[in-house]
């Protein structure tokens, strides 16, 4: 039998994060992302959709079923990839209180890029496409 081949138009990461304010506050203050959908359950925020450009990032509540200190973000990272000058998104995220991971710098192949961690420990690394 043939493999099928997925014919896929796009994908959107959906994170579980400890306080999703504060991770909104992250996304949207430090990164530049806006709120496109905010679901609510019982007068509390359950899950935020973000988008920044044809990115888009799902956010949602842990309800801590599976632990209050199990990991998040071991072993993945996320790249975005823009035409947008790097400096001013790097100094818009310092200036919000979040760290670089690294600062701007050539990659091997090429583009220049630097790296942030979400306050759950999501990486993410951003890079200038020439």
């Amino acid at each position: 039998m043939a493999t099928i081949l997925l014919e896929g138009r796009g994908a959107i990461a959906s994170l579980t994060v400890n306080d999703i304010e504060s991770s909104t506050r992250f996304y949207t203050e430090g990164l530049g992302f806006t709120v496109k959908q905010r679901d609510e359950e019982d007068g509390k925020v359950r899950f935020v959709m973000l988008a920044a450009g044809s990115v888009e990032l799902g956010l949602a509540q842990d309800d801590f079923a599976k632990g209050r200190n199990r990991s998040k973000g071991v072993g993945l990272r996320l790249w975005i990839a823009t035409r947008q000058p790097l400096e001013p998104l790097a100094a818009q995220l310092r200036a919000a209180g979040f760290p670089l991971e690294s600062d701007i710098a050539a990659l091997p192949w090429g583009p220049k890029a630097f790296a942030v961690s979400d306050p759950d420990g999501f990486k993410f690394t951003i890079s200038r496409d020439e």
